[in-house]
């Protein structure tokens, strides 16, 4: 009796120590909102000083990456999900708050703010599941969540170059993302998932989509305010 004991308790510490649960999921979702107001404060205070920071700070990509990224540095799921939209709707409020302190309330006023806080929503629970599954979820599903994240940064240069004819950035910026679903699909092969190949098959799928739903939804949205 005294060993099923013993073994229990110490498989249900074992299982603790491996995954503990949050002990303040309120302490990290501030953390992420407001190092989302930073990040805000700092794509429109950096904007235009120097040429390499022209058009980092006027890409989508940035505060994708570091939604992305937020959700993957967060243990339990239901919070890294919670932390996506909590991280793009203070960078928007970031954004837009530094916009309005130097007399200037962002491209498009109120209607564009609302677009992107819309956006925001729908996809920041995505980015931040992409992140934390990437890193520490099982099966096939990781390589699809990594292509989720890199096609984050090659539609961003299909629209660049596609829809702008900013052929030089959109070079800059595709190259960028085939680093980082190169990197990715590396990280998945050496965790041991199956069909880590995935991700990089999968993520100039996802990469036209996302240009498209810039193309037909979002673009559209914003001429029309």
């Amino acid at each position: 009796m005294y060993s099923c004991v013993h073994d229990l308790h110490h498989g249900t510490r074992g299982r603790r120590g491996r995954n503990p649960p949050p002990r303040h999921p309120p302490v990290v979702l501030a953390a992420v909102a407001a190092f989302g107001l930073v990040l805000g404060w700092a794509t429109y205070t950096l904007h235009g000083t120097t040429p390499l920071l022209e058009r980092a700070t006027n890409s989508v990509s940035t505060w994708i990456i570091w939604t992305a990224l937020a959700g993957a540095l967060i243990r339990r799921r239901p919070l890294a999900v919670w932390s996506g939209p909590s991280m793009m709707l203070t960078t928007c409020a970031g954004y837009y708050a530094a916009s309005s302190l130097g007399d200037d309330f962002g491209a498009g006023g109120l209607g564009t703010a609302a677009v992107w806080a819309v956006a925001g929503l729908a996809g920041g629970p995505l980015l931040g599941w992409a992140g934390w599954t990437v890193r520490h979820g099982r099966g096939d599903v990781r390589a699809w969540a990594g292509a989720a994240i890199a096609m984050v940064v090659l539609g961003e240069g299909l629209w660049m170059g596609l829809a702008l004819d900013y052929w030089g950035e959109a070079a800059a910026f595709l190259s960028i993302g085939a680093l980082i679903t190169g990197a990715l699909t590396v990280f998945l092969a050496r965790a041991g998932v199956r069909r880590f190949w995935l991700c990089a098959v999968l993520a100039p799928v996802f990469a036209f989509a996302f240009y498209l739903a810039e193309l037909l939804v979002l673009d559209r949205l914003i001429g029309s305010i």
